[in-house]
C-alpha cells in the first residue's frame, strides 16, 4: 500500500534557517559560560514564564517537559543566549509542544517552563566539553529552577514523567544526574524519563549508578532515549555519542530487530508552518504504515528506512543529510503516547 505523504518542516527551516553548522561563536559567548552559581534564575512564580501549566488536573501523573532549541540567534555578535521572553523562542516552542508534549496528554498533566537556551547553531560548533559549559550555564539554572518550582507549588506528591528533545534532552541529563541524585525522595515518583534526541551513553550511566535505562516497554523509573536516522547519513549528527543508548520505539526492545512501519501506531501529519494537522475534533491525525524502526548498536542510533530523505532530512544547518532529529516525537507519537499510558498504569499499580 503506498505510504501517505506527512508535510514535515525540520526545526531550523521552521525557525528561517537560523541554525548554521560551523557558525562562529559570538565575540561575547566566553562570558556566557559562567558557572550557574552566579546567574539569576528566572522566577518561575510569574505564570508569563510558563509554557504550560494545566487548567485543571484531572490525571494521577504529571508531566514535565523541556522542549528542544526554538530560537536562534541573527546575527554573529548576538548573544549566544536568548531572553526568557524572545518572541521566536516563545512562538517555536509552543510548535514544539503540540509535536511532542501532547503525547503524554492522555496519560498525564503537562507542565512546562520556559527557559532560556543557547543558540544550537554556536554550540553545535563547539567541542563537546565546551557544549556542556553552556548548557549547564542558563538553561540548566532555569530549568532546575522550574523543576523544583514545579515540586514545591504544582506537583502536591504526584508520580510524574520527565520528557524532553533536543537541547531539553541536554539540559534533562543534569536535572536526572544532579537532582535527582540528591533528592532520591522526588527521583523514587518518577515514572519514566523520555529524553530523546540527546545521547544517553554508557559512561553517564555509570558515573550515575542510581540512574537505569529501558530494557522493555513496561519498566518504570527508567530513561528513554534515541536518535533517529537513515541508514546512511552524510555530513554530521552532532547529538549522537560514542555508546549512546538506544531502545525502539515501536517494538520497545534494545535488540536490532527491525520493527516494521505496519507494527508503527501512527505518526503525526505536520502543516507547513510546524504545526500538527488535526481531525474535525481537534485531534491529532494519524499517518499509518510511514515510518520503521531498527536499533543500531554500532551507530548508536535509530534507524528509520521507509522516509524519505531527499523530503524530511536532505541536510543543511545543523545536522548532515539523512538525519531526522526533528522527527524523533512525530514519526513516533502514537507509540510513544501508548507507551506513556503503560509505563503509568504499571506504576500506579505496583504503588497502591
Amino acid at each position: 500500500m503506498k505510504r501517505k505523504r506527512m508535510l514535515f518542516l525540520s526545526l531550523a527551516v521552521i525557525i528561517g534557517g537560523l541554525v548554521v553548522a560551523g557558525c562562529s561563536p559570538a565575540k561575547n559567548d566566553g562570558a556566557q559560560t559562567e558557572s550557574s552559581d552566579a546567574i539569576v534564575p528566572t522566577d518561575y512564580s510569574q505564570s508569563a514564564h510558563w509554557l504550560n501549566v494545566p487548567a485543571e488536573i484531572t490525571k494521577e501523573v504529571d508531566v514535565f517537559y523541556l522542549y528542544p532549541s526554538a530560537w536562534a540567534k541573527v546575527n554573529a555578535d548576538d548573544p549566544i543566549i536568548s531572553e526568557i521572553d524572545n518572541p521566536v523562542m516563545l512562538m517555536e516552542s509552543k510548535l514544539a509542544f503540540d509535536r511532542q508534549a501532547t503525547a503524554f496528554e492522555s496519560s498525564a498533566n503537562i507542565f512546562a517552563p520556559f527557559y532560556r537556551q543557547d543558540d544550537a547553531g554556536s554550540t553545535l560548533a563547539m567541542d563537546v566539553d565546551e557544549q556542556q559549559d553552556i548548557v549547564k550555564g542558563y538553561p540548566l539554572t532555569d530549568a532546575t529552577a522550574a523543576f523544583e518550582y514545579y515540586i514545591e507549588h504544582y506537583n502536591n506528591g504526584r508520580p510524574f514523567i520527565l520528557a524532553s528533545h533536543s537541547q531539553g534532552s541536554n539540559v534533562m541529563i543534569y536535572i536526572l544526574s544532579d537532582y535527582m541524585k540528591a533528592h532520591p525522595d522526588v527521583y523514587k515518583r518518577m515514572v519514566a524519563a523520555y529524553v530523546l534526541g540527546y545521547s544517553i551513553t554508557d559512561d553517564y550511566l555509570a558515573d550515575n549508578p542510581h540512574l537505569k535505562f529501558a530494557s522493555g516497554s513496561g519498566d518504570t523509573g527508567v530513561i528513554i532515549s534515541y536518535n533517529t536516522q537513515a541508514p546512511t547519513i552524510e555530513g554530521t549528527d552532532g547529538v549522537v555519542l560514542p555508546t549512546a543508548r538506544v531502545i525502539n520505539p515501536i517494538s520497545w526492545t534494545t535488540q536490532e530487530t527491525v520493527a516494521p512501519a505496519s507494527d508503527n501506531l501512527g505518526s503525526l501529519q505536520l502543516n507547513a508552518d510546524g504545526s500538527v494537522v488535526k481531525n474535525a475534533d481537534g485531534s491529532p491525525l494519524k499517518v499509518m504504515n510511514f515510518a520503521d524502526a531498527q536499533v543500531d548498536n554500532t551507530k548508536n542510533v535509530l534507524i528509520c528506512s521507509t522516509v524519505s530523505v531527499d523530503q524530511y532530512a536532505p541536510g543543511g544547518g545543523s545536522f548532515g543529510r539523512g538525519v531526522f532529529h526533528s522527527y524523533d516525537f512525530p514519526f513516533y507519537y502514537f507509540n510513544i503516547r501508548a507507551n506513556a499510558e503503560e509505563r503509568v498504569a504499571n506504576y500506579l499499580k505496583a504503588v497502591k
